[in-house]
């Protein structure tokens, strides 16, 4: 039987047109660079050599993605981060891959690999980085924007938060303007930049009011519902025990009320309590939350356009970019109960 033809390659037509293959393949993908006789020639014998080209390559699973990295199991706060940046994403034409920290190792080896995997930038959430992370990183072009960060390394990053010291201080403030003067506040870690913004804005507010702080009414842990019922019992057992207690988010929020109804406490008359973040849980706690809303999906949305940007080689207005928190009043707080 008759052998099949040999099917023509871009070395074959360069080859006849006395060009290099670059140069075909310039022609082929439409380039400008070339003059309009090469550009006629080499058209001419594509045609003649009666050129197909193969059927491109499958794309690595993820090309044209964004890694959204948080370093904790998932939960509501995670979520709304999630949804704002998929909705920005799906605008963009960008796919989102969510993963979680695994250990705390990550070099220029962790960095090529997602640059292997096709990601076009990192987004990490309320991580914790070290100094040689960035700049591996940067080694491997892989632009990194952080959200709400625990700590920001030395090295200029690009961050996305919210106004957390307005946060913390309407809070309080609402607590004050309801009469309370024993105002505990029960945030997440010690050294997390949010947390200690919050925890800033709370006191600001308790010195303006001339509301001394008690002793154990600041308690730290994580963002997280038992460290809410923990801080909440100890807070509470205290023997001038707050009328109304800050928490560092919605979660914590849920453990100070769990914490309050175990000692029979009822909210709001018998203790007020105000979250942050206003996530899905505030609406259906019972009472409902009032919160501090932080805008999660915005925050999602602006990371991810943030960092598709500074993948283009753009550059960007401000290192570090705050959105506006606000106060959303429920049913858990009320006037202070009159009680010794």
């Amino acid at each position: 039987m008759p052998s099949s033809p040999r099917r023509a390659t871009l070395a074959t037509v360069a080859a006849s047109a006395g060009v290099s293959v670059a140069t075909v393949s310039k022609v082929l993908n439409g380039r400008s660079d070339v003059s309009p006789a090469t550009r006629s020639l080499v058209q001419s014998l594509l045609q003649q050599h009666d050129y197909v080209a193969p059927a491109p390559r499958r794309e690595p699973p993820g090309l044209a993605t964004v890694e959204l990295q948080f370093d904790a199991d998932l939960n509501a706060y995670s979520t709304e981060i999630i949804q704002g940046a998929v909705a920005a994403g799906a605008e963009a034409g960008i796919g989102i891959v969510v993963s979680i920290r695994s250990g705390t190792a990550r070099t220029t080896a962790w960095a090529r690999q997602l640059v292997a995997a096709g990601r076009r930038a990192l987004i990490a959430v309320t991580g914790e980085l070290t100094s040689g992370q960035p700049a591996a990183l940067a080694r491997a072009r892989l632009p990194l924007v952080l959200i709400d960060p625990l700590n920001l390394p030395r090295t200029r990053v690009t961050s996305i938060g919210s106004t957390n010291f307005a946060g913390g201080l309407s809070a309080t403030q609402h607590l004050l303007s309801l009469g309370h003067r024993r105002i505990a506040y029960i945030g997440g870690p010690p050294a997390a930049a949010c947390n200690q913004a919050r925890l800033h804005g709370y006191r600001a507010a308790m010195e303006a009011e001339g509301a001394p702080v008690l002793p154990g009414y600041v308690r730290s842990g994580h963002f997280r519902y038992h460290d809410g019922m923990a801080s909440g019992a100890a807070v509470l057992d205290l023997p001038h025990a707050p009328t109304a207690i800050f928490a560092g988010c919605d979660e914590v929020a849920v453990g100070v009320m769990e914490a309050a109804r175990a000692r029979g406490l009822r909210i709001p008359e018998d203790l007020s309590i105000v979250g942050f973040d206003d996530t899905q849980i505030a609406q259906l706690t019972s009472p409902p939350l009032t919160t501090v809303r932080q805008p999660l999906r915005e925050m999602g949305g602006v990371a991810l356009r943030t960092a598709l940007r500074l993948a283009a080689g753009e550059k960007v207005d401000s290192h570090h970019v705050e959105l506006a928190t606000e106060l959303v009043v429920r049913g858990s707080t009320a006037p202070v109960p009159d009680r010794g």
